[in-house]
C-alpha cells in the first residue's frame, strides 16, 4: 500500500523532524533559485523580454530589396491559417547565458504573429560577394541571418529530407537556424507568376510584393503548413517547412506565397502587412456572418 502523509508538520508524529527539514530545504532552494533568476517564470520573462524586443525594419526609397536589409518574411495566409511571419521558435531550454545571453543552435523556426522584433527580423546576406547595399535580383542566391546579440546571427537553413532529419510534425523537409553559412543556407527569390518567371529572371526584386522563396540546393519552396499547429511559449503557431505545393493549375499554392516586408519609408509602418491583416479579419467576419 502506497505511503501517504496523514498529518501536518506541526503534529509531531512519525518522521516529523525529517519532514520539517525537507520543507526548510525546499524553501531555501526556492529562494536561491529566485535570487539567481532560475525559476521557470523568471526564465520565460527573460526570454520574452529579449526576443520580443522591437526591431526597426529597413526602408528603401527605391522600393527594392538590398543586401544588408533587415526584413520580415510574411506568409499571406489562407483558408486554414492566418497571416504569419517566420519566427525564432526558442524556449527556455534553448537559451544559454554563456558567454553572453542568447539562443543556442540549432534552433527551430515556426510561423507566428506578424510583429517586427528580434524574433522575426532577418538580414539579407550575400553569399556571392555582392557588396552590402547592392540590389538583390530574382534567382540570385542569398542567405537570411538573424540579428546579432541575443539572436546570435544564425542562418536560416534546410537540408535534404531523411528519416533522421525532417520536420517534427509533417515529416517534410526541415527548416531551422544554424551557425554556419553553407550551401544549406542559400536561398533565392522567384517571381510569383510562373508564366512570366523567365522574363523576370535577373531583374531587381521589389520589396513588399508576393514572391516565392526557394531553397537553392533542394529547389524546394519555403512553406507554412496550416494543418500542423502547435503551442509555443508565444502562443499558437504553424509549422514551417521547405516543400513546394502545387494547385490544380500546376502553380505554387498560397502555402508558398511570401512577402519580404520592409518598413514603409514615408511613415515607418508595415503598410502592406496591415492591409493583409485587415483583409484576413474581413474574411473571418464573412465566414462568421455570411451574407444572406
Amino acid at each position: 500500500m502506497a505511503h501517504f502523509r496523514s498529518y501536518r508538520t506541526p503534529v509531531k508524529i512519525g518522521n516529523w523532524k525529517e519532514d520539517l527539514h525537507l520543507e526548510e530545504d525546499a524553501k531555501k532552494g526556492y529562494v536561491e533559485k529566485r535570487e539567481r533568476g532560475e525559476l521557470i517564470s523568471q526564465r520565460v520573462d527573460f526570454l520574452k523580454r529579449n526576443i520580443l524586443t522591437p526591431v526597426n525594419l529597413s526602408g528603401q526609397n527605391d522600393g527594392r530589396l538590398h543586401f544588408g536589409d533587415v526584413v520580415m518574411l510574411v506568409n499571406v495566409g489562407g483558408e486554414d491559417r492566418e497571416c504569419s511571419a517566420i519566427s525564432i521558435s526558442a524556449d527556455i531550454h534553448t537559451v544559454t547565458t554563456t558567454p553572453s545571453p542568447g539562443i543556442q543552435a540549432p534552433c527551430a523556426v515556426s510561423a507566428g504573429k506578424v510583429e517586427a522584433s528580434t524574433r522575426t527580423a532577418l538580414i539579407i546576406t550575400s553569399v556571392d560577394g555582392s557588396p552590402e547595399g547592392s540590389t538583390l535580383h530574382y534567382d540570385q542566391g542569398f542567405a537570411l541571418k538573424t540579428t546579432s546579440g541575443f539572436a546570435r546571427g544564425l542562418y536560416l537553413t534546410s537540408d535534404l529530407q531523411s528519416f533522421q532529419k525532417c520536420a517534427r510534425m509533417s515529416r517534410l523537409q526541415e527548416v531551422n537556424l544554424d551557425v554556419d553559412c553553407s550551401v544549406q543556407s542559400c536561398w533565392k527569390i522567384v517571381y510569383f507568376d510562373p508564366q512570366e518567371r523567365l522574363e523576370y529572371e535577373g531583374q531587381p526584386v521589389p520589396a513588399n510584393v508576393k514572391v516565392l522563396i526557394v531553397h537553392c540546393m533542394t529547389n524546394k519552396a519555403l512553406a507554412v503548413l496550416g494543418d500542423y499547429v502547435f503551442w509555443t511559449t508565444y502562443g499558437k503557431e504553424y509549422e514551417v517547412t521547405a516543400h513546394t505545393f502545387l494547385d490544380s493549375h500546376k502553380a505554387e499554392a498560397d502555402k508558398n506565397h511570401w512577402i519580404v516586408c520592409t518598413s514603409d519609408p514615408s511613415g515607418g509602418n508595415l503598410k502592406l502587412v496591415n492591409n493583409l491583416q485587415s483583409s484576413a479579419a474581413n474574411k473571418e467576419i464573412e465566414r462568421e456572418h455570411p451574407a444572406v
